[in-house]
């Protein structure tokens, strides 16, 4: 039985990766920016990335385990085979870090299917985007202060 809880848990193991936080950082409960605090992370901490969600990878460090932002982790693994490694890190890390081993800036594009399917309207979101509306005369006002002219630019050719 024991043999059996350890074989169970051995990818559990195996899925965390060594980083570390290129600035200081929040660690989160969820992954959001308005989840609560639970700690805040120093710049250099060693971290054990666990979960990637989103924009979001949820961590181990020293003072807990949480949520931060991805772009804020500097991954250890280079690309490079380790002894004992199968390849197949390999392969994985040249996907993640492209053929040179650097980390390359990740993105995150829309919403994901379950963010598109819970959400709602926010009144007072809006309501802000509209104050900052304004009529022509009002930017044109805003042109003339910054000293700025029209310009016609025409569409690219298909």
């Amino acid at each position: 039985m024991r043999r059996l809880a350890l074989l169970l848990l051995l990818p559990l193991a195996a899925a965390a990766e060594p980083a570390t936080l290129i600035r200081a950082s929040d660690l989160k409960e969820a992954p959001a920016t308005d989840a609560p605090t639970l700690a805040s992370l120093p710049e250099n901490a060693a971290v054990e990335a666990l979960e990637r969600k989103g924009g979001w990878t949820r961590v181990r460090a020293a003072d807990g385990e949480g949520w931060v932002r991805m772009l804020a982790l500097r991954f250890a693994s280079s690309g490079n085979a380790k002894q004992g490694d199968s390849g197949i890190a390999q392969v994985v890390n040249v996907a993640r870090t492209g053929t040179s081993g650097t980390q390359v800036t990740t993105g995150v594009r829309g919403l994901d299917a379950e963010q598109l399917a819970n959400a709602r309207p926010n009144p007072a979101e809006l309501a802000k985007m509209e104050s900052l509306a304004t009529d022509r005369a009002g930017a044109e006002a805003f042109a003339a202060q910054g000293k700025l002219a029209p310009a016609r630019v025409e569409y690219p050719k298909p």
